[in-house]
């Protein structure tokens, strides 16, 4: 069974029934009773055209259902709505599929299993695996997001922004359970970029690309994490990262610059620096100044802190710092790190030890709790 081509077929299905005026929760069920018939019987017996076939058993077993719990007339209302056998017509409403399931009234965690469910064509039990939660907590997840857009209109015009931010959350999710979440937002970001000529659904596709390149070289063999600095450069992912620039190039020519195109610009840098002492830091902050006009986030702004650091010394790095709030998530480990630059290491493993406090994951925890014992060493030694 073909799973890769029942997932890519699975959007455009949805959609079309969306579009002859199915709701979305009911359309989403029949779609995955045509899947599971799929399933059955496309081995012993495969389709000329599974797509049509796939609509025609879906939409039929949206029928069914709605005979179930509607009045005579509309049931044969719908009956005689039912298209004539043939080949389907070449409309693809994927890309609005996207906006729907990305709808600004869902909550980003309901947006993300929306998607992955409606768009992705991932199981119940595959999402709630990935995200680590039971397999009923995500199932009432979904059919909640599934009601709240179920009286969304399908034409409406939909949010490139809102569909962006959502496949980016996906993407930083990573990898747990039986699904690369990382892989499969690529796969979804490939997907849209098909659908939509915008130069910020390039600049995503190309930053994701950019990462997931480096992600072999970011754990040692005992799951540790290694710092960019660190990282052995030869396990990076050449073909990804100029796979990456070159979608990055073709976008910044569009001369429309937007906050994931700023982004992935920065990560090519780093992707393009054969040794972490080769990095162009000084082109690195010029980019953070175009990412912070742009979203005015004290997050970039730190990250930018960094990059100071490292283009005009720790002590204009810890210049920038200190002019924003302190309670920022990882403020703590850029001092830390900063004052380790500037030659300080009691202040340095002193605020090591209070960052790896504040970790959020163990394997942050653990990596800044080396870092101030390896400091305490050199002190000692």
């Amino acid at each position: 069974m073909d799973e890769a081509l029942l997932r890519g077929l699975t959007p455009g299905v949805l959609a079309v029934l969306v579009r002859r005026g199915a709701d979305f929760a009911a359309a989403e069920d029949a779609v995955q009773d045509a899947l599971t018939e799929a399933v059955r019987t496309w081995p012993a017996d495969r389709p000329r055209d599974p797509k049509g076939w796939l609509i025609t058993v879906a939409w039929r077993r949206f029928l069914d259902a709605r005979r179930a719990d509607t009045a005579r007339r509309r049931r044969e209302d719908l009956v005689d709505e039912e298209p004539e056998p043939g080949p389907v017509p070449a409309v693809d409403d994927t890309l609005q599929l996207y906006f729907l399931c990305a709808h600004p009234s869902l909550t980003p965690s309901s947006a993300v299993a929306l998607t992955l469910r409606a768009v992705g064509g991932l199981t119940t039990r595959q999402i709630a695996q990935a995200y680590l939660v039971p397999e009923a907590t995500m199932a009432q997840r979904i059919s909640r997001a599934k009601r709240t857009v179920s009286g969304v209109r399908f034409d409406r015009p939909g949010d490139v922004a809102t569909v962006l931010r959502v496949l980016y959350l996906v993407f930083n999710e990573g990898y747990s359970g039986d699904v690369d979440l990382a892989a499969e937002a690529i796969r979804l970001t490939r997907q849209l970029a098909a659908h939509i000529d915008h130069p910020e659904v390039a600049g995503l596709l190309a930053l994701m690309l950019l990462h997931h390149a480096r992600r072999a070289a970011r754990t040692a063999r005992d799951g540790s994490l290694v710092p960019l600095a660190e990282q052995d450069r030869t396990r990076w992912d050449t073909a990804s990262i100029a796979e990456g620039v070159r979608i990055l190039q073709t976008a910044l020519a569009r001369d429309r610059l937007g906050e994931y195109q700023a982004q992935a610009a920065i990560a090519a840098l780093h992707a393009d620096a054969p040794t972490a002492e080769e990095t162009d830091w000084v082109q690195i902050v010029e980019w953070y100044d175009e990412l912070a006009r742009l979203t005015d986030s004290p997050v970039v702004r730190l990250n930018r802190a960094v990059a100071v650091g490292e283009a005009d010394g720790p002590r204009a790095g810890l210049a920038a710092l200190a002019e924003l709030d302190d309670s920022l998530p990882r403020h703590t480990a850029v001092a830390a790190h900063l004052h380790e630059r500037d030659g300080d290491l009691a202040t340095a493993s002193r605020l090591y030890a209070e960052a790896a406090r504040q970790a959020p994951n163990l394997a942050e925890r653990e990596h800044l709790t080396r870092q101030a014992a390896r400091l305490n060493a050199l002190r000692r030694g």
